[in-house]
């Protein structure tokens, strides 16, 4: 088990006001010399991060691999692999019910229907199969992808949009719909193959990255509230009928089929939802912040893989 004060730490960590690189760097210090159960791995790789931070310099992989061991110390018994069934993978109860509507997925119709829009031609006789790398098979672990020529990261909706743009075709909702039928059915494609996104030697790119970083751990809202005061410290805990999903792999079950809607929904119309939740004033689906977001999560994430399409309460 986690001692509590390891917690706190992290969680002081992963509230500090974006800038204040300092003080997360003071926090840690004081606890692991003080704290007698101090987790060495994780507060070395915190002690670094927090130093790079406040050098003013980023580094992607040493956040990820802080990212990673917080979680795997704090859920010390569940494999790495299964970390994108989010709730289902750290609540006993929720994955024995879990299994059960797993027997006939509630997704399958959504599938079906991705399968079909796939395989039915543009009216310029293309496919999206044209528009994707290897056709578009297994490629679903690969995005976000930043994008060198217009500077800015690319979801996956994002490139199916795109897709049909350039081939004569009016854009989809990037949350619900057609576009999570054909989300279900990229991602199907890609099961078990783990996130490998990439920060490009770009500025651009790790600017990005660093401002979806800060997004999730930037307090929003009239709640005052974070990506990470749910998603971190509080994985696996209780909020009303609810069980925090960890942030690490939270996006690998996406697109979702969640009861509360009654249909499928996109990575991108999930993040809204949140942010409604939070009593934050949501975003265009296709804003440029939830792309970041996106990709900041996806990277902290690589080497998890992917299940979707999932299927949440």
């Amino acid at each position: 088990m986690v001692p509590r004060n390891l917690k706190s730490a992290f969680y002081l960590v992963g509230e500090a006001r974006p800038g204040s690189a300092a003080a997360p760097g003071r926090a840690w210090r004081h606890w692991c010399s003080r704290s007698a159960i101090a987790l060495n791995l994780v507060c070395t790789l915190l002690l670094v991060s927090a130093s790079a931070k406040a050098a003013d310099k980023s580094e992607p992989e040493t956040d990820r691999k802080a990212f990673q061991a917080f979680f795997f110390a704090k859920f010390p018994h569940v494999a790495k692999d299964d970390f994108g069934n989010g709730p289902y993978a750290v609540n006993e109860a929720m994955r024995k019910q879990w299994k059960e509507i797993m027997e006939f997925p509630p997704y399958e119709i959504a599938l079906d229907e991705g399968h079909a829009e796939w395989e039915k031609p543009f009216a310029n006789g293309k496919h999206y199969a044209d528009c994707f790398d290897n056709k578009g098979e297994g490629v679903r672990q690969t995005y976000p992808r930043f994008i060198a020529e217009t500077g800015q990261v690319e979801t996956l909706e994002g490139a199916i949009n795109r897709c049909r743009v350039e081939n004569g075709e009016k854009p989809l909702d990037p949350m619900t719909g057609t576009m999570a039928s054909l989300t279900a059915a990229m991602a199907e494609s890609s099961r078990g193959k783990p996130f490998a996104i990439t920060i490009p030697d770009d500025p651009r790119a790790l600017a990005a990255y660093e401002r979806g970083k800060e997004f999730f751990y930037s307090r929003k809202g009239q709640l005052g509230v974070s990506c990470a005061s749910c998603h971190m410290s509080p994985a696996g805990e209780r909020m009303r009928g609810d069980i925090l999903a960890p942030a690490l792999g939270i996006l690998a079950a996406m697109p979702i089929y969640r009861s509360d809607w009654g249909s499928m929904g996109t990575s991108i119309r999930r993040i809204s939802t949140c942010s409604s939740q939070t009593r934050a004033l949501p975003l265009k689906a296709d804003d440029e912040d939830y792309r970041n977001l996106e990709y900041f999560l996806s990277y902290m994430s690589n080497g998890i893989p992917i299940v979707g399409p999932g299927t949440r309460p």
